[in-house]
């Protein structure tokens, strides 16, 4: 029998988290002292219990398989739900510093995993703060993609130190992409998307893509449509800007 909490904050029909008891501020202080788990290596981190379809805990498993693509600042994780069926058999991640926010996408996922048996077992969700600890979830050339959607443009002088699009966290995330790799970034403030191009452009181990490129990755597509955020801002009529680089080696 369900009990009375899962039928408030839970639809009845398709057992998915509502998500008005999941809401939380638009951002947070990135700088700030949170305190959850964090793996001290990449090899810490335990896949079997966010993808249990894969890594059963109880028998062998292809110790080789890993995270591939890791959405920064998830929110509500529409991206993931919308990469899980356009690639099934690679692993993906969330990471949010939001408790509330975490908690909806982990809820999203176990809905979507109870309702399309089968799918939906390659996304998963963390509680956690990027900017700190991107080494400490992924190794050197592991991931192929990384995606940086609306966020927090930061807008104060003071503040930009706050972005999430940086000159030194580039070389965080470059370390952790695979030659080849690519960052997807998309904002709706045009000074935070000059910004974001011109940290790629300058840093010696990104290129970016050019338009055919662009044009036949299906991922492009979803950057203004799959999120919460993007939907809001087409609703609005506003404009987005992108900036997707490739991952060289200089």
């Amino acid at each position: 029998m369900v009990d009375q909490e899962a039928k408030t904050t839970h639809n009845k029909t398709t057992g998915l988290p509502r998500k008005r008891f999941y809401r939380a501020r638009a951002h947070s202080n990135p700088l700030s002292d949170s305190h959850f788990p964090v793996p001290l290596f990449p090899s810490q981190f335990d896949y079997s219990l966010h993808y249990p379809h894969f890594f059963p805990a109880s028998s062998e498993h292809d110790s080789s398989k890993r995270i591939q693509f890791a959405d920064i600042g998830c929110g509500f994780g529409g991206l993931l739900v919308s990469l899980s069926t356009l690639f099934p058999d690679t692993l993906m991640i969330g990471m949010e510093i939001r408790d509330k926010v975490t908690e909806y996408v982990k809820e999203r996922i176990l809905g979507l995993r109870a309702t399309n048996p089968g799918q939906y077992q390659n996304i998963s969700v963390v509680r956690t703060n990027s900017m700190k600890y991107i080494p400490n979830y992924f190794g050197k050339g592991q991931l192929r993609k990384m995606f940086f959607l609306f966020p927090d443009p930061h807008f104060k002088e003071k503040n930009h130190r706050r972005r999430v699009i940086s000159p030194h966290l580039l070389d965080e995330y470059a370390y952790a992409l695979a030659e080849g790799g690519i960052i997807y970034t998309i904002t709706d403030v045009e000074e935070l998307g000059e910004w974001m191009k011109g940290c790629l452009e300058d840093h010696p181990m990104f290129e970016v893509l050019g338009e055919e490129e662009l044009e036949a990755d299906p991922v492009v597509k979803l950057l203004s449509s799959a999120t919460e955020e993007g939907q809001k801002v087409a609703r609005n009529g506003g404009q987005t800007f992108r900036a997707i680089y490739r991952r060289i080696t200089p």
